[in-house]
């Protein structure tokens, strides 16, 4: 019989967590999980997917302006949010209710309590009851990080956003990341006057030049107040007038809601990890080793807690990976190179691989790139132009990055994401016969490089 209650308990039912607790049990493990919020974590509950929900209900605005270019009689209105909010609503209440079912069925115990650790092999609930494990795995995601200033006690985050009893008139959203970005131009298309103050020079640090060149221009032009090199100084709530806010630049103005997205930090907090010798990085990470284990051999941590790549396809990766590691006995690290990515800004950007900064500062390259107006906007009037753009090795003509700002990028860059993971050359690109016509087709018919470096 086995010294401990269970081979295994999970702190945090997000993706991460729920996929090793499920595996685990299907390999004979005896599992426990605790999770002190709502399951499914931040993509299901308060991220990803209520976000996309989003995206596509902000959308249908200029789907209706394209509408009638195209010969259709129609009229369009404000959204009704009480209608969209409630729906949203049931379907994360939907999808808790999926995860849950999913946890029983597997036979996973959980429950719906905060768990911290009191030893290499114990946790207690919050209800004081106390279970141990041969191994713990640590999956408690991140938290919106909201700077110290005055008045910030008035700002909502990232989690508040969808639960906001009526849409504002008007909305300051602080900080110039993907989750900014991406609120910034939702909240635009569902009617909100949008402004947005990223303290840099360019939002979406990180990523390629021209392609978040781009996506600003496209933001500015479909009317968010995009205000770069501009911080905020002070907040001061006057009440049913809204939240007075005063800017480094020396200007101010009353916003009906302030909110900050100005990162998400680990969430490790009061776990009492610290104490038990695990190592704890500057911004709160928990430090692992490349198969998630701590300094402490019993305990494992994965997903955003460990500040590696805070996306949910990785954490569910490394969830599997920990799986194939401690109860397969098959050591399995993960493998956080040449991820492709998405932001669902409007228009989207979708990424992999290298940006032409970060390629050009490690080797020659060829630059290849296409932007263009696309038949279904340029038909109904729009101005918009999408990017197609390769970044490919002097030396070895691999496919080193490739980034897309047009509609549906996200979709693109999956499939794209693939052949750059394999290794693929410029020439296996040009191999591909083109489907016409589409705005992808452009990623096999670039002959010549508009730049090399």
């Amino acid at each position: 019989m086995s010294a401990f209650d269970y081979d295994l308990f999970v702190i945090g039912g997000g993706s991460g967590g729920v996929r090793a607790a499920r595996m685990a049990a299907a390999e004979g493990a005896s599992v426990g999980l605790a999770e002190e919020s709502r399951m499914g974590g931040t993509c299901v509950i308060r991220g990803c997917v209520p976000k996309k929900l989003m995206v596509f209900a902000s959308s249908y605005r200029e789907t209706f302006d394209d509408a009638r270019a195209y010969g259709w009689d129609l009229t369009d209105g404000p959204i009704y949010w009480p209608g969209f909010r409630g729906k949203l609503e049931a379907e994360l209440d939907r999808l808790e209710g999926v995860y849950q079912r999913l946890l029983s069925g597997s036979g996973v115990d959980w429950v719906g309590q905060r768990a911290t650790l009191r030893d290499p092999h114990e946790v207690e609930l919050a209800d004081g009851s106390v279970k141990s494990a041969k191994h713990i795995l640590i999956a408690t995601g991140g938290r919106p990080f909201v700077p110290d200033l005055p008045g910030s006690e008035h700002v909502i985050t990232s989690d508040d956003i969808f639960h906001l009893p009526d849409l504002p008139k008007s909305m300051l959203i602080v900080g110039g990341g993907y989750i900014a970005c991406e609120f910034a131009c939702i909240l635009h298309g569902l009617g909100v006057e949008v402004t947005q103050f990223y303290r840099g020079a360019q939002i979406l640090r990180g990523f390629d030049d021209e392609a978040r060149g781009l996506v600003a221009e496209k933001m500015i032009e479909r009317g968010i107040h995009l205000r770069t090199g501009t911080n905020v100084l002070e907040l001061q709530d006057r009440g049913a007038d809204g939240t007075w806010v005063k800017a480094t630049d020396g200007s101010h103005g009353i916003y009906d809601r302030v909110m900050y997205a100005t990162g998400r930090d680990p969430n490790s907090r009061g776990l009492g990890l610290e104490d038990l010798g695990v190592e704890i990085g500057r911004r709160g990470q928990i430090v692992v080793d490349a198969y998630s284990q701590t300094a402490v051999p019993s305990i494992y941590a994965i997903g955003d807690v460990t500040d590696r790549v805070a996306l949910t396809p990785v954490a569910i990766r490394e969830g599997m990976a920990f799986t194939e590691t401690v109860f397969k006995g098959n050591p399995t690290p993960v493998d956080h190179e040449l991820i492709p990515s998405a932001i669902f800004t409007q228009p989207e950007l979708g990424t992999v691989g290298l940006t032409e900064e970060a390629a050009r500062d490690r080797e020659p390259i060829d630059v290849y790139c296409s932007s263009f107006r696309p038949m279904q906007q340029s038909f109904a009037g729009r101005e918009d132009r999408v990017l197609m753009k390769l970044i490919v090795s002097k030396a070895t003509r691999k496919v080193l990055g490739c980034h897309i700002v047009a509609p549906q990028a996200g979709e693109m860059i999956q499939l794209v994401g693939i052949a750059v993971k394999m290794g693929a050359t410029k020439e296996d690109f040009d191999r591909v016969m083109a489907v016409h016509p589409t705005m992808a087709e452009e990623l096999v018919t670039m002959r010549a490089p508009v730049r090399s470096a």
